[in-house]
C-alpha cells in the first residue's frame, strides 16, 4: 500500500497511535528490543510462537510442533532455541519430550512498543 493510501489518525480527537511512532526509542531500548524482533522475523519462528501460544493449555510438546512443518527436527530445534535465547519462550523436559510455553513478559514488551497508546496534545506538522 502506498503512503497516500494509508489511513490518517486524527490525534486532536484523542485517537491512538503506536508508541513507536509517538516517541523515538532510545539506544538502550533499541538494543533490548532488536533481538526480540530478530527472533520473530523468521516465518518458521513466528509460526512456532503462534502455535505454542494457541496450543491447548498454553504449552506445546515439541512432538506437537514438528508435525506442523515440512522441516527437519534439528531445524525445528534450532528455531526453538533462537526463540528461547531471545526470551520469547521457555521450556521444560518431561521424560523424552520438551514442552514449550510463551513468556508473557516478552510478548507484553513487544505489544507495548507496537500496540496503541492513548496520546494527548498535538503532533507537529
Amino acid at each position: 500500500m502506498s503512503k497516500q493510501g494509508l489511513p490518517l489518525v486524527d490525534v486532536a480527537v484523542g485517537e491512538c497511535c503506536a508508541p513507536l511512532v509517538c516517541e523515538p526509542l532510545n539506544a538502550a531500548e533499541a538494543e533490548e528490543l532488536a533481538p526480540l524482533f530478530k527472533a520473530i522475523a523468521d516465518p518458521a519462528r513466528l509460526r512456532l510462537l503462534s502455535l505454542i501460544a494457541c496450543h491447548e493449555g498454553g504449552e506445546a510438546c515439541v512432538c506437537d510442533l514438528t508435525a506442523a512443518f515440512e522441516l527437519t527436527a534439528p531445524t525445528i530445534s534450532h528455531h526453538l532455541k533462537v526463540l528461547k535465547q531471545a526470551g520469547l519462550i521457555d521450556s521444560q523436559r518431561r521424560g523424552t519430550w520438551i514442552y514449550y510455553w510463551i513468556n508473557p513478559a516478552a510478548l507484553q514488551r513487544l505489544s507495548a512498543i507496537l500496540g496503541p497508546r492513548q496520546i494527548t496534545g498535538m503532533v507537529p506538522a
